[in-house]
């Protein structure tokens, strides 16, 4: 309020000052507590300011009494008294476009318009069903009357509602109008209208509700209309996110990828979200649930809710976009099982592209995506339990179906017919073939299906083979095309919970009971990796767009990354308690849910716009905090963006960071192909980057030129000024030559002296000095290393070429010594003494040493892959 920043407690009120741009405590405003039997609670948090009124503030209690304060003297100038003793505490407060004139609320349910001046009631209303708590007036001076051409037009709504009721204040006041179920509500979550305003001088009306929507309404003039229809709406999440997938593209390259994605809700909502357009975001429809609603009374009907009439929660998510249709799939009845449209006009237009599994429902439900709107199968389990788990292949023909009771049904989604069981079922000469197996074989009739409840389903990219996991600890590999299965794993210390599978890789990863990631390959049948790390069962857990990282979430509140081609845990950051999350098909995002949210954060994959070092960091000690919102930027911004520098390291940490696991093994380096490559190739990387004409000078305009009265002792003051600076320009590009020379005693030079003293016999520090730096200060080192420096240099390079390690940057690094200095080695300068040339002998015969090794162990493998090739 001009100066003045207010802020209304539940015992006092705060008031601030600002002077000269800072906002200074000024005083506490503190009303008497009579009256009040709540306990510490006096105020009910309402105020509002009154037009024309200086310094003045209207503050309401739990006693229903309205008192006016004076901010600037600190006093209470009156107190407006409720109309009844039973009117309860004070749920709204709100001027009029008149003056003098304020709008009270109190939980009863009635509204007083009153006059502060005259200390009296000019009109009363009184809502049975709910206290108001929002009031607003329409300040265009329409809307009032028979035809609505007067002003005098009230709205109000309350929280515990979503109708937003309309008034007429003239001539004693009435209900003009309501707009029913503006926002949703529910029983089991906070709901209602918590805000309405209308916009200065115009026929507009703005809400806001706790189903995360925000809405705006306009008033027709012609015709005349007492409630108004939407104009504006942006809304999302009602409840807390349960699920999470990014809607694949419909084909390779596509410019939808990782466009969209995928939300679900305990509201019973399916959000389709994109991430570069938010006006394109919007929830795919179930029907007009309004109109059924209304049609079946429970639009009016209080004890009942919109949410009642929408399919349970979704617990999983399966789409794929290669039949979708767009606008111009075949539809029909939602979710009816009606077949309206042949199997050649499906064929041509699409059928539905989404697939989602409900919380304890026994039926999964299609979804056309690209008419944004439920589709028309429901898909039942074969032993009427809650499905558990849900796939769809990647051609988008197919949808299957994993119960809690271990059954797995296969259904078509052009036509909505049931295609087979998993195992099938056998006929009689099928069971005795296969009773017969088992004898010749003296072993017990194998069991056929899981025992327990399926928690994951996936089918490959060819249709081949389907593999499904349960609870029962079994992991079993299915013949897609005759539904027999032809490979099984049972585990008999854990239990599989959750399954994901990664199409360019063939491998597929298990969430188990016992905190642990498994990865499995698809073709071997084999396990290939083991993530440990996770303190809590893990919730979700998704693969990479390329199939190298795995990211998971688990009760600890950490989200873990985990680097396949390792086997290490290579990032981890806590946030609030994550509940699921994906990956987008390009890997530029990663989406996470978290519990009790309603909002989605993603994150930015900065890996493909920088280097990001892939070292295993501590499982104790590298885990990230960002649950305190305080200090959320920094340490996001450490996380992100200002963390360690690609050529930095920590402080006490190695470059080599990772063990050799073989002393007979070549190892090869943490260093980035790029730097040492560039390193190779540097003066071509400045000859490129050269420009193609020198910068020219602008041209002078004629006026600068010097005129013909100047002196002669001018001339010569003008020819020593160009002189000096000349020679000034001179001297700096000796100093510059100067500074750039390597001085005596620098890091790498006292590394090498140590090597030669033998307090480095590996060269560990040398090579790890000269890895951490730049390709172009590592191209300075070398460059400037003076003789005596050269015979240490090529000593460290050899012995770190016998102990098998860092092999293709110590060569880049010899073929850059090579090029600088070959003049000096093959000239052999004196001071030298020889040692440089023995040192270059020295370092030729190891290395032929190691091409020869290197050469026979890829010959043999090369032997035994054309033997295993060959016809014979």
């Amino acid at each position: 309020m001009g100066a003045w920043l207010i802020a209304c407690g539940t015992k006092t009120v705060e008031v601030w000052k600002t002077e000269d741009g800072c906002y200074e405590h000024y005083t506490t405003l503190a009303p008497s507590a009579s009256g009040v039997q709540t306990g510490d609670q006096i105020l009910s948090g309402l105020i509002c300011t009154m037009p024309t009124y200086l310094n003045k503030i209207l503050v309401a209690r739990l006693d229903g009494t309205t008192e006016i304060w004076n901010i600037s003297t600190g006093r209470c100038v009156y107190a407006i008294a409720p109309p009844k003793v039973t009117s309860g505490a004070v749920t709204a407060l709100q001027p009029t476009s008149a003056l003098s004139i304020v709008a009270v609320a109190y939980a009863d349910g009635s509204l007083v318009i009153h006059d502060i001046e005259h200390d009296e009631a000019i009109l009363s209303f009184h809502q049975s069903s709910f206290p108001i708590t929002s009031i607003t007036f329409r300040t265009d001076c329409l809307g009032a009357g028979e035809d609505g051409r007067e002003d005098g037009v009230m709205a109000t709504a309350s929280v515990n509602s979503g109708d937003v009721t309309f008034w007429d204040l003239n001539s004693g006041g009435r209900v003009a109008g309501r707009l029913r179920a503006a926002h949703e509500t529910t029983r089991n979550r906070g709901s209602g209208i918590t805000k309405i305003e209308f916009l200065p001088n115009q026929a507009v009306l703005v809400s806001t509700g706790l189903d995360n929507a925000l809405r705006s309404w306009i008033f027709d003039h012609t015709p005349f209309s007492p409630a108004p229809r939407l104009l504006h709406a942006r809304s999302g999440h009602g409840g807390p996110v349960t699920t999470l997938d990014f809607l694949p593209a419909s084909s390779d390259g596509s410019d939808a990828a990782s466009k969209w994605l995928l939300s679900a809700s305990q509201a019973r909502d399916l959000w389709g979200f994109s991430l570069r357009r938010d006006g394109q975001s919007s929830e795919l429809s179930q029907g007009n649930v309004k109109h059924k609603a209304k049609r079946i009374g429970h639009l009016h009907d209080t004890s009942s809710t919109l949410e009642n009439l929408k399919a349970p929660p979704i617990t999983m998510i399966a789409s794929t976009l290669n039949r979708d249709g767009g606008m111009g799939a075949s539809s029909g009845p939602i979710w009816q099982n009606v077949k309206r449209s042949g199997a050649e006009e499906s064929s041509m237009t699409g059928w539905e592209s989404v697939v989602t599994a409900h919380e304890n429902d026994s039926i999964a439900r299609t979804w056309f995506w690209g008419r944004k709107r439920a589709g028309r199968w429901t898909l039942k389990t074969g032993d009427s339990k809650p499905v558990s788990s849900i796939t769809m292949t990647a051609c988008g023909t197919f949808a299957i179906v994993g119960s809690s009771g271990g059954s797995i049904d296969m259904y078509n989604l052009q036509s909505g017919i049931h295609r087979r069981k998993f195992p099938p079922k056998l006929t009689p000469a099928e069971v005795k073939q296969v009773r017969l197996r088992q004898l010749r074989s003296d072993t017990e009739m194998a069991n056929r299906g899981h025992h327990g409840s399926v928690s994951g389903i996936t089918v490959d990219a060819l249709n081949q083979s389907m593999v499904s996991c349960s609870l029962d600890g079994s992991i079993r590999f299915w013949d897609f095309a005759t539904g027999l299965q032809t490979h099984q794993l049972v585990a008999a210390s854990y239990a599989p919970t959750a399954l994901r599978y990664n199409a360019p890789s063939g491998l597929i990863s298990l969430a188990c009971d016992d905190l642990c990631i498994r990865v499995l390959d698809i073709e071997t049948k084999k396990m290939v990796r083991e993530f440990w790390g996770c303190k809590g069962q893990i919730d979700d857990h998704c693969f990479s767009h390329d199939g190298r990282w795995i990211v998971s979430c688990a009760k600890d509140s950490v989200i873990r990354v985990f680097d396949l081609a390792t086997g290490h845990l290579i990032d981890a950051f806590k946030t609030v308690a994550c509940t699921s999350l994906s990956f987008s098909s390009t890997g530029e995002y990663l989406a996470t849910a978290h519990a009790d949210s309603i909002g989605i954060n993603i994150w930015n994959n900065i890996t493909l716009f920088r280097h990001v070092s892939s070292r295993p960091i501590d499982e104790q000690t590298g885990i990230i905090d960002l649950t305190d919102s305080a200090i959320f930027d920094s340490k996001t911004m450490l996380a992100t963006e200002d963390g360690i520098a690609d050529d930095q390291l920590l402080e006490g940490e190695s470059t080599n960071e990772l063990e050799q696991l073989n002393h007979d093994l070549l190892t090869l380096s943490l260093v980035p192909k790029s730097r040492w490559q560039t390193l190779l190739h540097l003066d071509d990387v400045r000859e490129r980057n050269k420009p193609i004409e020198p910068p020219k000078a602008p041209s002078k305009a004629p006026f600068f030129l010097s005129s013909a009265l100047t002196t002669t002792s001018q001339r010569k003051t003008l020819e020593d000024d160009t002189d000096d600076a000349v020679t000034f320009a001179e001297r700096s590009r000796i100093t510059k030559l100067q500074n750039s020379v390597k001085p005596s005693g620098s890091d790498f030079s006292n590394l090498l002296a140590r090597f030669s003293t033998s307090l480095d016999p590996g060269a560990t520090d040398v090579i790890s000095h000269l890895s951490s730096l730049s390709p172009s200060q590592m191209d300075l080192e070398i460059r400037t290393l003076t003789v005596s420096e050269m015979v240490p240099f090529v000593n460290a390079l050899t012995a770190r070429l016998q102990l098998k390690r860092d092999f293709e940057l110590i060569n880049s690094f010899m073929a850059c010594f090579l090029r600088m200095h070959g003049d000096v080695v093959q000239e052999e300068d004196e001071a030298g003494g020889g040692q440089l040339k023995a040192a270059m002998r020295r370092w030729d015969r190891v290395m032929r040493t190691e091409e020869e090794r290197l050469g026979q162990l890829v010959g043999y493998c090369k032997g035994v892959i054309d033997f295993l090739r060959s016809s014979r």
